[in-house]
């Protein structure tokens, strides 16, 4: 006698762009059975024929993908900097405003002066944005506190948004992201207030998934990276990093020996850097907004990161400065005309390479049987739609978890 598949939902009525290995790897009048959470099933509809499910849903049409991963965004923060855009449309740079107390320091000014509420409020809004675009899991950063007591705060804040929302969030902390005032001039001593005071408080109270720096010549030196790293590393914390974003630093190539997550950025890696995450498995973060924002010309290398198999993922970048995005789906348009990626590369940088530039390869990324029931139906006749319309509501329902999600 055959098994009698027992699920908690099977879902059908739609065709299905899986993302397995990070290839649409069609599957046409599909069904997706879910258990305890997780993908127990899928296939074609009319293969599954020996099952009892709790709950059944047609979804009457569309294509389902695997839930998207927003894996870089500084989601929360206080204030605003629209006046900073204003003035890099005068013709101001990122660094002068930056010399001048705006760009980050002003970030920080901001969100220290600012409650926990105040920050979870602002962030519930633009949360809830990214999950009506079909994020599903996302990565939040700190970053705007620069001291022990604001950065907890930060990733507390962050940590708490998904407790009342169907979504999943790893933080990061990103201390390392600029020079408070406090510390001007002393760039050293602070990375030592960092690795003697910060790292050890954030991995004691297992408030962060991961530690990030900002490798720049307006940030930290490669040097003062690799003692925060080391410290990181020595805690148990996973590393990633703002890279040549604006400069050949070989912040990139750094990280690579400390198996990083992923370098974010990289629009002035070299090949040598390529070569070197190439060798050690790390994802390549593109962030086209972050580049449209800031009017660059100096692309990330693709040809080259395409040629040696680095995994690329595309993310926000969401920030109050330098990419106000809130869609990731713009994000993965802007891939693909500025950085010329195929619509099926840009959906597999926000799932299946997004996935792993957290750590969740084993998990979530892609539709396959065992993987977390993240998944997604949108009204288009074919997944590369996603990367086509530039915004417009095409989400029909969202499922976290095997739980519909009406956002």
């Amino acid at each position: 006698m055959n098994h009698c598949l027992e699920l908690d939902s099977l879902w059908y009525g739609f065709h299905c762009a899986t993302m397995t290995n990070g290839r649409y790897n069609n599957i046409y009048d599909a069904a997706i059975g879910v258990k305890d959470q997780r993908i127990c099933w899928i296939g074609k509809h009319a293969d599954l024929t020996n099952y009892v499910a709790r709950e059944e849903f047609d979804l009457q049409g569309g294509w389902v993908t695997p839930g998207l991963i927003d894996c870089h965004t500084h989601l929360v923060f206080g204030g605003n900097r629209a006046s900073e855009f204003e003035q890099r449309l005068n013709g101001i740079s990122y660094q002068q405003i930056a010399a001048k107390g705006g760009g980050i320091a002003s970030s920080v000014k901001a969100t220290r002066e600012e409650s926990p509420e105040q920050l979870l409020i602002s962030a519930k809004r633009r949360l809830a944005a990214l999950m009506k675009d079909g994020v599903t899991t996302l990565e939040i950063k700190s970053g705007y506190g620069l001291s022990l007591e604001h950065e907890l705060k930060m990733l507390q804040v962050a940590r708490s948004l998904a407790d009342n929302a169907q979504v999943e969030i790893k933080t990061t902390c990103l201390a390392a992201h600029a020079l408070p005032a406090e510390y001007a001039g002393q760039s050293d001593q602070y990375i030592d207030y960092l690795c003697e005071q910060v790292l050890p408080e954030i991995a004691r109270l297992k408030i962060a998934d991961a530690v990030d720096a900002f490798c720049e010549g307006i940030g930290f030196s490669p040097a003062q990276v690799e003692r925060y790293f080391a410290v990181a590393q020595s805690l148990g914390l996973p590393v990633k990093l703002h890279a040549e974003q604006l400069s050949a630093l070989g912040g990139t190539t750094l990280a690579s020996r400390y198996q990083a997550l992923s370098v974010d950025h990289l629009e002035y890696a070299t090949e040598q850097d390529v070569i070197a995450i190439a060798t050690s498995g790390t994802v390549a973060v593109l962030l086209p907004g972050a580049f449209y924002v800031l009017r660059e010309t100096q692309k990330p290398p693709i040809d080259l990161l395409r040629k040696l198999k680095v995994p690329m993922a595309i993310a926000t970048d969401a920030n109050p400065g330098t990419s106000p995005a809130l869609s990731l789906r713009l994000m993965m348009n802007m891939a693909c005309t500025l950085f010329a990626l195929t619509p099926e590369e840009a959906l597999a940088g926000t799932t299946y390479h997004a996935a792993k530039a957290l750590g969740l390869q084993q998990t979530h990324g892609e539709l396959s049987v065992g993987k977390v029931a993240d998944f997604v139906c949108w009204e288009v006749d074919s997944p590369g739609e996603l990367s086509y319309w530039l915004g417009g509501d095409l989400m029909k329902i969202r499922v976290k978890a095997g739980e519909a999600s009406n956002v």
